[in-house]
Formats: C-alpha cells, structure tokens, sequence
C-alpha cells in the first residue's frame, strides 16, 4: 500500500500529503475503486480508523481488481475490529473467507475477532490450525499433526 502504520516522520506528512490528492482524485472519478480503497487504506495507516470506514464500504460497492477487493474486505473487517464493532468484523471476514479461501490472513484476522466475542476456544483452534499448516519452522512442522488433532481438543483432559 501507498502509506504503512510503519511510517514515522518525514513520510507520515507525505501520507497526510496524499491523503488530500486521494480525496481529489476521488472527486474527479467517484466510480473509480482503487482511488476509493487507497483512501480507505491511507485514513487507516494514519490512524484515522473510523474515517476509513466509508471509503472502505465505497470501494467494495464498485469495481475492483480480485486483490484489491481482498485487502479492501480484509481492511474493513479488521478495522471494524479494532474500533469494537465485532459483529461487523465478523460479517466481512467471513465474507472474505468465502470470496478467497486461499488467502489464509482471513482465518487469522477471524480469530482475533472471536476472541473479542469471548469464543477462546475457537480462536485458538484456528490460530493453531494457521501456525501448523504455515510454519516453515521444523520443530513447529515435526509436530503438525499433534498441532491440528489437539486444536480440536484443547479443554479435554485426557484420563
């Protein structure tokens, strides 16, 4: 993306710079996706979450390339998190669990929002079932089947 949360100093004030120019861009071709989801992402890397919100829902009602739509879903989902409105995070994760079940920080994001909700036990399932199917880590990799079979099972006490 054009501006990262990573940005400090000299490149948050060239954010805040196109910041402005999206929002003219986004005058002179309001039918334009991108403009309107490179807006979304910008008001979100500056800190501006609940701005971003809009601009994240206009992008996602026009046109926008696969990738774009993806990072739009995930973008509004993980802000509607972070601004506490977790049936709405839930409702477009899954969405983008739905549209791109090969992009697996949908799955990831999802359990944070459970565990807002207080569903522990399925967050922590996903997040274990995430880290044995994508660690490049061998000792994570030497124990992925016990990984998988215990995320299933984690208040079980065995007897």
């Amino acid at each position: 993306m054009i501006c990262s949360k990573q940005y400090g100093g000299g490149k948050k004030a060239k954010c805040w710079r196109l910041l402005k120019l999206l929002h003219r861009i986004t005058k002179l071709e309001p039918q334009h996706g991108e403009g309107w989801y490179q807006l979304a992402w910008a008001h979100d890397s500056l800190g501006l979450e609940r701005e971003a919100v809009p601009y994240y829902e206009k992008a996602l009602q026009l046109e926008l390339s696969a990738e774009d739509r993806a990072g739009a879903i995930l973008g509004l989902g993980s802000t509607y998190r972070t601004l506490g409105q977790y049936e709405q995070a839930r409702t477009w994760l899954l969405t983008g669990m739905s549209e791109f079940p090969e992009h697996r920080e949908f799955e990831v994001f999802y359990a944070m929002v459970l565990y807002n909700l207080g569903e522990h036990a399925e967050a922590m399932r996903r997040l274990l079932v995430q880290l044995a199917d994508t660690s490049g880590d061998q000792r994570i990799t030497d124990y992925s089947r016990a990984i998988r079979y215990y995320a299933d099972q984690l208040d079980r006490v065995w007897e």
